[in-house]
């Protein structure tokens, strides 16, 4: 039983690596690509719409008002960020019941890696609204003794997301994988569900936490003290 799909290499040649992990994220990126064109290839503004543009609509109708609810700001600028990374995190761990299949969110990799992309949007996103100046003075508030632990702040926080997502999915799939074995006839399908659900969960969890971030850091000075506090991870 591998513990990670980094473990399960497809193909090799020299340092040249093509592993699980990496081949179901190209076949994630791959369907949510090839969904998005055949919808907007179709898309239609009158009422007779097709099934999937109506699916689509209401999904993105729903991350939209979700950010515009947990930021209280323009969900414009944060929709097509946090929603790619919603999709790809809820589309990886919702396909782990097709047989054969190891969702990346299983790798450290994948998790550090969209950790990492939060982490470069932070700043990205914060002198885009408020400027350099702006976006780098909230390192030093209160005072500019808070700038070392601010900074280590900002690095623990992204590095326990990453650890969090990982530790979440890749435990849910142990655990489902040692009962199978003890008992197969009984087990599986309700702790299958059970894997698609929290699968789920720490999909929205990421995206929110990683919206807290973006918004709390694009934030004028001004507001932030009205601004919305991190999500309790209760749920993870």
């Amino acid at each position: 039983m591998e513990i990670s799909p980094d473990n399960i290499v497809y193909w090799q040649a020299g340092p040249v690596v093509i592993n699980a992990t990496l081949v179901f994220s190209w076949l994630v990126m791959v369907i949510l690509v090839v969904a998005a064109w055949v919808t907007t290839a179709r898309i239609s503004p009158s009422r007779d719409v097709s099934r999937l543009q109506s699916i689509f609509e209401a999904l993105v109708s729903t991350i939209r008002d979700q950010i515009r609810d947990t930021a209280q700001q323009d969900p414009r600028p944060y929709l097509p960020f946090i929603g790619t990374l919603y999709l790809f995190i809820a589309l990886s761990n919702l396909l782990t019941f097709v047989p054969g299949y190891h969702a990346p969110t299983e790798s450290l990799t994948t998790t550090a890696a969209l950790t990492l992309c939060v982490f470069l949007a932070v700043p990205i996103y914060g002198i885009w609204q408020r400027g350099v100046v702006g976006y780098l003075k909230h390192y030093i508030e209160p005072t500019p003794l808070m700038l070392p632990f601010n900074v280590i702040g900002e690095v623990s926080r992204h590095f326990a997301m990453a650890v969090r997502l990982f530790g979440n999915i890749m435990s849910g799939s142990l655990g489902v994988a040692i009962l199978v074995s003890i008992a197969p006839l009984v087990v599986p399908i309700p702790l299958h569900l059970l894997g698609l659900l929290v699968g789920q969960i720490q999909a929205y969890i990421f995206a929110v936490l990683a919206l807290v971030y973006i918004s709390s850091a694009s934030r004028p000075g001004d507001e932030e003290e009205s601004g919305p506090q991190e999500p309790s991870a209760k749920a993870s």
